[in-house]
């Protein structure tokens, strides 16, 4: 779910003609928007080692579909045996794709095609954070470098000192 940037009623239901060696294609049922987004490299290896039974690619253990409700239950059973607390949620996963794009620099625009947003103020919501956190990152590195071009005109040992007998001997 992280790596296709899919919500749980989406990803239950996908199935292996919507992958192709480099994208997942597949429209959301919420919006009703098609999400078409590159598959990343782990993606791309858990699909490799996965079989290839069935039309959809997660499956009950009888090898049917899941309904909406039932893999709601199996991520539920998944997440109680992994000792995740309680306020960890599926579309959480969804909204990690979104935080690391924006955080490796991805437009607000190219986040919004990846997770199939409606509109860019969705897709947004990501960048902001993610803007925010690294201008104050850059803010201090630009001062930090500002600093580098500059020779002080008095050391630190210096502060205090009165210039004007700075150099003179005493009678």
């Amino acid at each position: 779910m992280v790596y296709a940037g899919a919500a749980r009623v989406d990803a239950h239901r996908m199935t292996w003609r919507q992958f192709d060696e480099t994208t997942v294609k597949y429209t959301r049922s919420k919006t009703g928007i098609a999400g078409d987004i590159g598959i990343y490299s782990e993606l791309q290896k858990a699909l490799a080692a996965s079989p290839r039974d069935h039309v959809t690619i997660i499956n009950t253990e009888y090898g049917k579909p899941f309904t909406v409700g039932g893999f709601s239950q199996f991520l539920r059973k998944a997440m109680n045996a992994a000792g995740l607390p309680l306020d960890c949620k599926p579309h959480g996963r969804r909204k990690t794709l979104g935080k690391r794009l924006a955080d490796r620099g991805v437009s607000a625009h190219d986040i919004m095609a990846a997770l199939g947003h409606r509109t860019l103020a969705e897709a947004e919501r990501y960048t902001r954070e993610s803007d925010r956190r690294r201008g104050g990152q850059r803010a201090i590195l630009k001062l930090e470098g500002h600093k580098a071009n500059r020779d002080a005109q008095t050391g630190s040992d210096l502060f205090g000192e009165i210039s004007k007998t700075r150099g003179k001997s005493e009678p």
